[in-house]
């Protein structure tokens, strides 16, 4: 079984605005709702690929009500920890500019921080675990380091979408997958990713450094991936890019999923690709149907 954990979720409270004007009243003309976060987001596209997931992490109140509801109507399996803490609000922007307003993150015990690791003590050598976004304030700064350590001791594989201290804790740790983006790459070595070549050569650290499968994403300039046999650079479809929110989501759901379907990794690449570049150039998240339609525009091709 594939399982995601989000520390962190939200409703996605989308508003579609005119004219923003800071300090004034602006109308919104179109406004959506959606379980966001990115574990939950990829086990929304995972499930709409056809494969199913279990979520995990945290909730809470009425606003963790939602979630669950809006996952339960998708068929998503969940066991989300309950923290009697309201589940934050994000709200996104949507005018000329992309504009984002997140809320605070849940008080998390020390009583659902052991339950959280016992959870994954559960694992067993044959699932996934997905751990995605940020970690809460109140958590221990190492959270992360610990999930790794627990994946390692009992070989479960670890798949990790993250950025800033708790993607260098995973530096050095046996993970199945990370897929920073560009930024986060050139965050981690304190430089800058200017180019593919730049990309491949610094995933290829990190995977000397352990990880087994390494994906940067690089916005409109494609895509690297990296392992110790590969390197492959992919182009992205054209479109009108739309969100921003979930795209990276998707690009490891494709990924994984395509990996779970017996794909080879070149495949299952082009796969989060799609999935990816199909998010971005809609409101939600994709339907399967769109990210199958632009695999065709998609060429990967061997970094010399």
């Amino acid at each position: 079984m594939i399982y995601t954990c989000t520390l962190n979720p939200s409703i996605d409270y989308i508003m579609h605005v005119d004219g923003f004007q800071s300090g004034g009243l602006t109308r919104s003309n179109k406004t959506f709702y959606y379980p966001g976060g990115k574990g939950i987001n990829v086990s929304r596209v995972m499930e709409r690929l056809g494969v199913s997931t279990i979520a995990l992490g945290y909730i809470g109140n009425f606003t963790g009500q939602f979630i669950i509801n809006s996952l339960e109507q998708e068929g998503i399996k969940h066991n989300f920890i309950e923290t009697g803490d309201y589940t934050r609000i994000n709200v996104k922007l949507k005018g000329e500019q992309e504009s984002e307003i997140n809320g605070p993150g849940p008080n998390v015990s020390e009583l659902q921080l052991t339950q959280l690791l016992d959870q994954v003590r559960s694992l067993h050598e044959e699932d996934f675990l997905i751990l995605a976004g940020s970690v809460p304030s109140s958590m221990p700064k190492d959270f992360y380091n610990q999930i790794a350590d627990i994946c390692a001791q009992k070989n479960i594989p670890l798949v990790a979408d993250t950025s800033g201290d708790a993607l260098r804790q995973l530096l050095g740790k046996e993970v199945f997958f990370l897929k920073p983006n560009e930024h986060e790459l050139g965050e981690l070595f304190d430089t800058t990713i200017s180019s593919v070549e730049d990309a491949a050569y610094y995933a290829r650290k990190l995977v000397e450094q352990g990880a087994k499968h390494v994906i940067v994403s690089m916005g409109g300039k494609g895509a690297v991936y990296v392992d110790r046999d590969h390197k492959f650079y992919a182009n992205v479809p054209k479109g009108e890019v739309k969100n921003s929110v979930g795209a990276g989501d998707s690009v490891v759901s494709g990924f994984i999923a395509g990996l779970s379907q017996g794909k080879s990794v070149e495949e299952a690449f082009r796969d989060g690709v799609a999935t990816g570049s199909a998010t971005a150039f809609q409101d939600d998240l994709c339907q399967k149907e769109d990210a199958d339609h632009l695999k065709e525009e998609i060429k990967i091709s061997p970094i010399i």
